[in-house]
């Protein structure tokens, strides 16, 4: 989480200075008016810097994941970048449109201008003659991208029709792209903000295009082939192995991939439930029925049939060299810590003179299936992983002081989290109020991809 502060506060602080370097009267405005000039810039260069920076994201680089902790960490960024983005629209909006409602309630004076100077660069009399243009479309791309960022705050909207309609935002995106390269105030482009906006402006381009195209994740994609199913009715479970004989990189415990199964519906992001094993090559999904995609697999996926796996993605791969680990998963947050199980066992297997951190494994769940349980008690049996099952009707509320009081020596483990935020969340400031350096060792996966 540090590191997405310092992502986002560190570009506006960015985009703030330079733009002051290049606006220095911006400070002592000669009136009104002269201010209201100079907000319209400045929100307008924030504004489409956050979006570039949002735009670039959405491709799921590689380059910063391990920097950031995981894919889902860049995610949190993106939705944070949006938001931004909408708030800061929304102001270089009412900056531009309450002075000329003010004029016409009367409320301010039309401001005198004077005959502007004959334009002598060609560049910038293309610009102006293109202002006009630019205003007109830019303000409809701003209501579209006002609606299409709320749309996807929106938990309940359905995923499905997410997938569809927040990719046009990359269609309102290069819309903005036009007006903010004509509006934009014409001597800036040869100054530091200038070239900053440029580089930002060119890559979220760039961005837009593979959206569009679409080719998020092509490079990253390998054919698979399901072949089992298994449902596990008491906590409404799907368990799906996939064959990937060719392509597929090889992944670490507790990482996560994309899986497409119906090209209407887009890529869905799932944990992966399993170690690598470069000899047999299969990836499994634990998928449980929270939403409207995840209720209808059991009935849209079959044996033999071809799925499509990107990734693999995340940085929840219990590697800190921490010789005792705490593991929580909390409901279906499980999934990463059955890959962890699974990696250790073959581990063991392999190199069993290797010194293994000694891990407990925190399971709360709601919902109780006996052979789902049977199956993790193997798992951790085989890992040689002490195994706490919670069932919240049964045992009550999994808490800080109940994981220290089976863990004695929590004070030198690393907390590994995965499951509901709130919950996660509540346990990090229970351990940091322990003492516990929770910026450094409390690893919380954040699965929210929107």
């Amino acid at each position: 989480m540090r590191h997405i502060k310092i992502a986002l506060w560190g570009l506006l602080a960015l985009l703030s200075i330079l733009w002051l370097a290049a606006e220095p009267s911006a400070l002592q405005p000669e009136g009104f008016m002269a201010l209201r000039d100079a907000m319209v810039q400045y929100s307008g260069v924030v504004a489409m810097g956050v979006m570039s920076v949002a735009m670039i994201l959405a491709l799921r680089p590689r380059w910063p994941e391990r920097w950031f902790g995981g894919l889902d960490k860049m995610y949190r960024l993106h939705k944070w970048l949006g938001i931004t983005a909408l708030v800061v629209s929304v102001a270089h909006w009412l900056w531009s449109q309450a002075p000329k409602w003010a004029v016409g309630w009367g409320l301010l004076e039309r401001p005198a201008r004077g005959e502007r100077p004959a334009v002598e660069n060609p560049v910038e009399a293309l610009f102006m003659s293109l202002r006009g243009s630019a205003e007109g479309v830019g303000e409809w791309a701003f209501y579209v991208a006002v609606l299409l960022i709320a749309l996807a705050l929106v938990r309940y909207f359905p995923y499905r029709l997410f997938y569809k309609t927040h990719r046009l935002l990359a269609v309102a995106y290069l819309v903005l792209v036009f007006h903010a390269v004509v509006l934009t105030q014409f001597n800036y482009w040869t100054s530091p903000i200038g070239v900053v906006l440029a580089l930002l402006l060119a890559a979220g381009t760039y961005g837009a295009a593979i959206v569009l195209l679409p080719r998020v994740g092509a490079g990253r994609e390998v054919q698979g082939t399901i072949i089992s199913l298994h449902y596990y009715p008491g906590v409404r479970v799907l368990e799906t192995e996939i064959e990937v004989p060719q392509g597929w990189p090889g992944h670490k415990p507790g990482q996560f991939a994309f899986a497409t199964s119906d090209s209407s519906e887009g890529a869905h992001p799932y944990t992966i439930a399993c170690g690598w094993n470069d000899g047999d090559r299969k990836i499994t999904f634990v998928t449980k029925e929270l939403g409207d995609h995840t209720s209808r697999l059991r009935q849209k996926l079959s044996v033999g049939q071809h799925v499509r796996i990107e990734g693999p993605y995340g940085c929840f791969d219990f590697e800190n060299g921490q010789p005792r680990q705490i593991w929580i998963g909390g409901g279906i947050g499980i999934t990463p810590f059955i890959a962890g199980m699974k990696h250790i066992a073959l581990e063991r297997q392999a190199k069993r003179e290797q010194l293994l951190p000694a891990v407990d494994l925190f399971h709360t769940t709601a919902d109780y299936d006996e052979k789902a349980i049977a199956k993790l008690k193997a798992d951790a049996e085989a890992a040689n992983i002490r195994l706490h099952v919670f069932v919240d009707a049964r045992d009550g509320r999994l808490t800080g002081d109940r994981i220290r009081a089976e863990v004695p020596e929590w004070r030198i483990a690393s907390i590994w989290f995965c499951g509901p935020a709130g919950f996660g969340e509540a346990l990090r400031k229970d351990f940091a109020a322990q003492g516990l350096p929770v910026d450094e060792r409390f690893h919380q996966e954040l699965f929210a991809m929107r």
